[in-house]
């Protein structure tokens, strides 16, 4: 049985056969008429069923007639299609006496059927077609665009369309790099000069502290007495006459304290609530209540506080001469020289001493201290809480004639005596002790900065300065003793380690000459290496030639000594004896007591974290990274930062002193403003509980002044215990 591709094919033949053929090309007879169908996007389908429909009265009808030549039906689908053919007449016409008309063959037939069906199209060729197809295409798609481009947009319920307000801006271009530190410092005054003005605020400032202490030691003895049971003539049973001498001593205290007055009132242009202005505030309420117990005569007869205020005032004078005396001595110090050997600034794994100038110290000094920002927040929460207090524990209970008397307590509870020597006491102390040590911190500021991770850089240099190292003698192999000293100078100045010095005096001895290296490198294993003159040279420890397959000469044990191979042979060895210093054992021991922990950074294959222990204290505690972290951080030297503080002088104990004193001033200045402001809360709340209920006679002027006294020698303690590490 024929299959319907075989049918397909036979109808054509035979189509094709009654045409005439087709003028196809016979480069277009290899596509086939479904390719080009599809290709096209005509309907196979459609067409095929069309001709069939029309096709088929006509061979019905020459079967019937018994055509013997007629070829077989036509059961498939045709190529081409025309209109269908008229149908013959019905038998009934013919009877009505229509004349029948002749006979048609089916040659005729098949020539009308012929006539009937379209001329064959112009060939197209595959390419047409998919041109045509893809343009079509890419029509319909920009058809189909354009209404959504040009569709206006509707805002979430709104019934105005939106207009369109789209706007193309240019790239943006690179964000522009954070400005440093060292390009926010403005114009600074010579250091000199500073130091000039802070000697003149020292003498004015110290004159009168004496004077404010015995003042305030004079209005508290007749306290003192009274409290022993001592009556006092035309003083124990004239109200009238106490208050117009407490009043006169606070007039007095105020006048020597003027100092803390203007400074009160910087600050507080600055929006900054300090110790002094709290001090200030009770000073003014005490002479107030002074002036209320004469005037009012409803006021309570409690003793006015002005004893205390004068004693909050001397100490407040004495806080801000010490800062002024830290001040001048921090800033004479640096005055020395405008470029100082060293400097120590702030790095991410510690402290590090670098070289550079003093531009910025006065910048970096001059910011406040860490109590001055500590009472800039909780200062004004202390206020606040007096006021509050003072007005519920009077006119909350009607007794408004008292306001004044509760407010004073309250200020001089709240002020505190030890608050404004948290930080003037300490830094007095430590610039003092710097000074003699031939260094200088820049405050607050540096010494949080130096001070912050704990720890400090330390190079080989600092561990062995100039002088320590010794040459104990030098054995050549096979070579003359310039070369040999030319190429372990060489390559120590290359590295740049503290032999350099040894060799570079060994070279100048031999009349010899530096080289010239190239692809220098270090190892971890302890040595480097150099190319001089195309030969292999290699320096370094007893190991790192054993690993670097070096046959060392027997008979020699040398723990610190230096090796100089050629093209693997050995050319030199070199005796160097490592010397400790007692001022770095010295610094070491105080780095451990106050667990700063210094990192190795030395570039010296022999200095070692054994070598340390062996010739120091053996609980000396070393922090001693990989090979490029050493060298990275040994290269941050060269760097030139910030000034957070000067040294003056070589080693390593100036430098240590330096960061241990700042570490000690910061944990001291936390401390003390810690237990101040602690102190502070605890006298507002009680003697709020006492104001309230009116037992004036256990919160007394002694009391009172007794209990700050004792918040204060903490504080004492605190400050000498920073001078002395």
């Amino acid at each position: 049985m024929a299959s319907k591709d075989d049918k397909e094919r036979e109808l054509y033949d035979t189509l094709e056969a009654l045409s005439g053929g087709t003028d196809v090309p016979p480069s277009q007879e290899a596509f086939s008429l479904e390719e080009i169908l599809a290709e096209y996007g005509g309907g196979r389908e459609r067409l095929m069923r069309s001709v069939e429909a029309q096709a088929a009265p006509i061979l019905e009808e020459a079967l019937a007639a018994g055509e013997a030549a007629a070829p077989p039906p036509i059961r498939g689908k045709a190529r081409r299609e025309g209109p269908a053919p008229a149908k013959p007449p019905a038998a009934s016409e013919q009877a009505a006496g229509e004349a029948p008309e002749p006979a048609r063959t089916l040659a005729d037939e098949l020539a009308g059927l012929q006539e009937a069906l379209p001329q064959a199209p112009r060939p197209i060729s595959l390419e047409e077609v998919v041109s045509g197809t893809v343009d079509a295409v890419m029509e319909e798609d920009t058809e189909a665009a354009e209404p959504l481009l040009k569709k206006r947009r509707r805002g979430l319920f709104a019934r105005r369309e939106m207009e369109e307000t789209e706007e193309l801006y240019d790239p943006p271009g690179p964000e522009p790099e954070p400005l440093r530190e060292e390009d926010t410092i403005g114009p600074e005054p010579e250091l000199g000069e500073a130091a000039e003005d802070l000697r003149r605020q020292v003498r004015a400032r110290g004159r009168g502290i004496a004077a404010a202490f015995c003042v305030a030691l004079l209005s508290a003895l007749p306290l003192v007495l009274e409290a022993r049971g001592v009556a006092i003539p035309w003083w124990t049973e004239d109200a009238r006459l106490q208050t117009l001498v407490l009043l006169g001593c606070l007039a007095v205290s105020c006048l020597l304290g003027r100092h803390v007055f203007s400074k009160a009132v910087q600050m507080l242009g600055r929006r900054r609530c300090t110790s002094e202005l709290m001090i200030c505030l009770s000073a003014l309420a005490a002479a107030g209540d002074c002036v209320a117990r004469l005037l009012l005569p409803e006021r309570s007869a409690a003793a006015p506080y002005a004893a205390v205020a004068c004693m909050a005032m001397a100490f407040a004078m004495w806080g801000g001469a010490r800062e002024s005396r830290g001040l001048y001595q921090t800033f004479r110090t640096a005055s020395v020289d405008d470029e100082p050997p060293y400097l120590v600034t702030e790095t991410g794994q510690g402290a590090c001493k670098q070289r550079g100038t003093a531009r910025g110290f006065y910048t970096t000094a001059s910011r406040p201290d860490g109590a001055a920002v500590l009472s800039a927040a909780l200062g004004p929460v202390v206020l606040v809480a007096t006021v509050v207090f003072a007005g519920l524990s009077s006119l909350g209970q009607g007794r408004g004639d008292d306001f004044l008397l509760n407010w004073s307590a309250l200020l001089c509870a709240g002020g505190t005596f030890a608050l404004p020597l948290c930080w003037g006491l300490p830094f007095d102390r430590l610039a003092r002790h710097l000074q003699k040590a031939g260094c200088a911190v820049a405050g607050w500021a540096g010494a949080e900065a130096v001070s912050r991770r704990r720890s400090m850089i330390v190079t080989d240099t600092d561990l062995f300065p100039p002088g320590t190292i010794q040459l104990n003698g030098v054995k050549v192999y096979g070579t003359e003793m310039a070369q040999a000293v030319s190429y372990a100078a060489t390559l120590a100045r290359c590295a740049g380690c503290g032999l350099h010095r040894l060799f570079d005096g060994l070279l100048r001895s031999e009349l010899g000459r530096y080289e010239e290296a190239d692809d220098f490198s270090f190892y971890e294993e302890g040595g480097y290496s150099a190319n001089i003159h195309g030969e292999t040279v290699l320096l370094g420890t007893a190991s790192f030639m054993r690993k670097m397959d070096v046959r060392l000469p027997a008979g020699i044990n040398l723990r610190t000594g230096v090796f100089l191979a050629v093209d693997r042979q050995i050319a030199a060895v070199f005796a160097v004896k490592y010397n400790p210093s007692e001022n770095v054992d010295f610094a070491l021991r105080m780095m451990r007591r106050s667990r700063i922990v210094p990192i190795l950074a030395a570039r010296d294959p022999n200095i070692t974290p054994a070598l340390i222990k062996r010739k120091f204290h053996r609980g000396v505690k070393l922090e001693y990274p990989d090979l490029s972290t050493r060298v990275a951080l040994s290269e941050a030297e060269e760097d030139r930062g910030m000034p957070r503080a000067l040294l003056f002088r070589e080693g390593l104990l100036p430098y240590a002193e330096t960061v241990v004193g700042s570490r000690r001033l910061c944990k001291a200045v936390r401390q003390g403003t810690a237990l101040s402001f602690f102190s502070s809360a605890a006298g507002v709340l009680l003697s709020f509980y006492l104001v309230f209920g009116g037992e004036y006679g256990l919160l007394t002027p002694l009391a009172l002044l007794v209990y700050l006294l004792l918040w204060t020698v903490p504080v004492l303690l605190l400050s000498i215990r920073t001078g002395r590490y």
